[in-house]
């Protein structure tokens, strides 16, 4: 599976993701092969990109979870969408604790762990698909954490409204991923914060997730000291959530979206900013090297997960490409420090002729 912007689509490619309208009614299901009306369905609807299976790629499955998720998401998106343009036009939310305690409920207090399907997004519903992916992998890691059940609600209504400032006022302007000058973009998600202090002036827990999560992150990406900092739990859950999210999903420029084993190496390269601990409940919150996965490891092999590593996700079972052997990366005597590094940029290792480069040559 990979992803391919709007403007390098052509017809024949095979969705690796169903596509559903504005309304959320399915209109091109998985694995079907995109025709000159779908891109036209594509480019209306602003996507900003679809998943696609390359040409030898079989269809994943997709379990019952999987299906639920995404159901989930296409419903729960409307809610998110109503309750941030209702703060930001009036300060005042119409049901966002009934939205939380939605999120909650459905994934809050699970037991298992699910596949993390990222959605498709436009430039119109990022911030509101964002949001409601932040509040989803919060309720989860919060739960984790076993976080008492009012501070995981707050956390939940942090994670809806954390990113409000981006959504403007007046409905004709489109809530955009994300403005490339980076210093607008934090004027505007942190004029949000005083918003949400005037919405929850009773509820000052969740200002001070928010703010703290800003404030921290931009002092990580400024290398600021942070070994002094006191950040309160439900701020380091939002970071993780936050940049999990945002390293996993679509963006406004078209770069390919990073892979979730991505997203936990960095997470792990940093323990300074992103809590262990926090990590961990993530970890133990979504699948990140299901068998079957083709990755990519730290000797430039390359081979398929055969069993996940419970302990240690980078150090799974692992069937070797190149010499049909089967290592068990978790056995370090032998090992050593040989993990993996990412999943398989491509699965299709063929040789694609350039037939129009052939014929000069003839």
């Amino acid at each position: 599976m990979k992803f391919v912007k709007t403007e390098d689509l052509r017809i024949g490619l095979r969705l690796a993701k169903p596509i559903y309208n504005k309304k959320g009614v399915l209109l091109y299901e998985r694995d079907s092969k995109i025709t000159a009306q779908g891109i036209e369905s594509v480019k209306n609807f602003g996507l900003i990109g679809i998943y696609i299976l390359e040409p030898a790629e079989p269809l994943p499955p997709m379990s019952e979870d999987d299906i639920e998720f995404e159901k989930f998401q296409a419903v729960e998106f409307f809610e998110i969408m109503d309750e941030l343009k209702s703060i930001a036009k009036t300060n005042k939310h119409i049901k966002i604790y009934n939205v939380a305690q939605t999120i909650i409920k459905a994934y809050g207090r699970l037991e298992h762990k699910i596949n993390f399907v990222q959605n498709l997004r436009s430039a119109d519903d990022f911030i509101f698909k964002h949001s409601l992916n932040v509040a989803i992998l919060c309720a989860m890691i919060s739960h984790r954490l076993n976080m008492r059940p009012t501070e995981q609600e707050e956390l939940v209504v942090s994670a809806i409204v954390h990113a409000v400032g981006i959504v403007s006022k007046d409905e004709r302007v489109k809530p955009t991923v994300m403005p490339e000058d980076e210093e607008l973009a934090k004027r505007m998600e942190y004029s949000g914060i005083a918003k949400i202090d005037a919405v929850f002036i009773s509820t000052p827990a969740i200002k001070r997730a928010v703010l703290q999560a800003f404030r921290e992150t931009n002092a990580f990406y400024n290398n600021e000291d942070l070994s002094q900092h006191r950040v309160v739990e439900a701020a380091k859950i939002l970071i993780v959530a936050d940049e999990f999210d945002k390293f996993t999903a679509m963006n406004s420029i078209g770069e390919t979206p990073r892979s979730e084993i991505a997203a936990l190496k960095h997470f792990m390269d940093h323990p300074e900013f992103y809590d262990e601990k926090v990590v961990r409940a993530l970890v133990d919150s979504i699948n990140f090297l299901s068998e079957g996965c083709c990755v990519e490891l730290s000797n430039g092999e390359k081979g398929l997960v055969i069993r996940h590593n419970p302990k240690n996700v980078l150090r799974p079972m692992i069937l070797v490409f190149s010499s049909n052997k089967i290592v068990d990366l978790a056995q370090t005597l032998y090992y050593g420090d040989l993990e993996v590094v990412d999943v398989m940029k491509t699965l299709d290792n063929r040789y694609v002729m350039d037939m129009e480069m052939l014929n000069r040559f003839k």
